[in-house]
């Protein structure tokens, strides 16, 4: 068992290379929510290395992306260099946002949610923004199904770091629209759509030395030896590529004066 602290920072390297960005369809169906214009200001708030960040500044928007771990946040900027994109960065936390009342049009908060105090997030993230703006907590999951190699890594992750709970998820969050609808937000809407990612037996490894179960929380030590398992797992059972179903999902409230 572990009762170290989640670290994503300890993460860095292989969640430049393995983890994937979000799919160009989310993009599209935020557009419909009016989020990611030309010209609008918005913050994202656990960018880390600034994967819901970068596509919003690439269509126009002139975006802050804030977290916690510095080393996150650098290789954000290194990102950032390497495709020509201009992302303002500030460290901190969603609890207490370091920007004044009404800064932002829009607000958005990528695979990060569950990690903050909700309640106190919510009410950040209302006071920065602007009148009628908006805000966007948005998922991109993985999915547990019987038998697939999903369950499976699950189960490997949970024999290593049994105090690790995310494991078993289903990629729709309700409680999101109850943080959001608490803090005063009102025209909750929300939509999700499935697709699959390919990754090849590297990437998948990569991808899941890079999660919060293993990477971010295990000694490095016990890191080698999960993936060192899950490799012998990869190759004596699946094929290589492997299809990952994931589901994308997204909360979107509006503030009202």
């Amino acid at each position: 068992m572990t009762d170290r602290k989640v670290d994503f920072g300890n993460t860095t390297c292989d969640y430049v290379k393995y983890r994937v960005g979000y799919p160009e369809s989310l993009f599209r169906c935020l557009k419909t929510f009016g989020i990611g214009h030309t010209g609008q200001t918005i913050l994202d708030i656990g960018t880390g290395t600034g994967y819901l960040a970068r596509p919003l500044a690439k269509q126009g928007a002139k975006v802050t992306g804030m977290d916690p771990s510095a080393e996150m946040l650098a290789a954000a900027a290194q990102l950032d260099r390497e495709q020509d994109v201009t992302i303002r960065y500030v460290q901190g936390r969603a609890e207490n946002l370091p920007f004044p009342t009404r800064s932002f049009h829009v607000v958005t908060a990528g695979q990060c949610w569950h990690w903050f105090e909700r309640d106190q997030a919510a009410r950040e993230v209302y006071r920065v923004l602007q009148p009628e703006g908006k805000v966007a907590i948005v998922n991109f999951d993985w999915i547990p199904l019987p038998g697939n190699v999903v369950s499976v890594t699950e189960q490997l992750i949970l024999r290593y770091n049994p105090k690790w709970k995310g494991g078993g998820g289903t990629g729709i969050y309700p409680q999101w629209l109850t943080d959001l609808s608490e803090a005063g937000f009102q025209d909750l809407e929300s939509f999700s759509f499935d697709v699959n990612v390919p990754y090849t037996h590297e990437s998948w490894r990569g991808r899941i030395r890079a999660s919060a179960g293993v990477g971010a929380s295990l000694p490095p030590e016990r890191v080698n030896a999960f993936d060192a398992e899950l490799q012998r797992i990869l190759t004596s059972s699946y094929q290589d590529p492997l299809m990952i179903p994931h589901r994308v999902f997204a909360v979107i409230g509006t503030k009202k004066e």
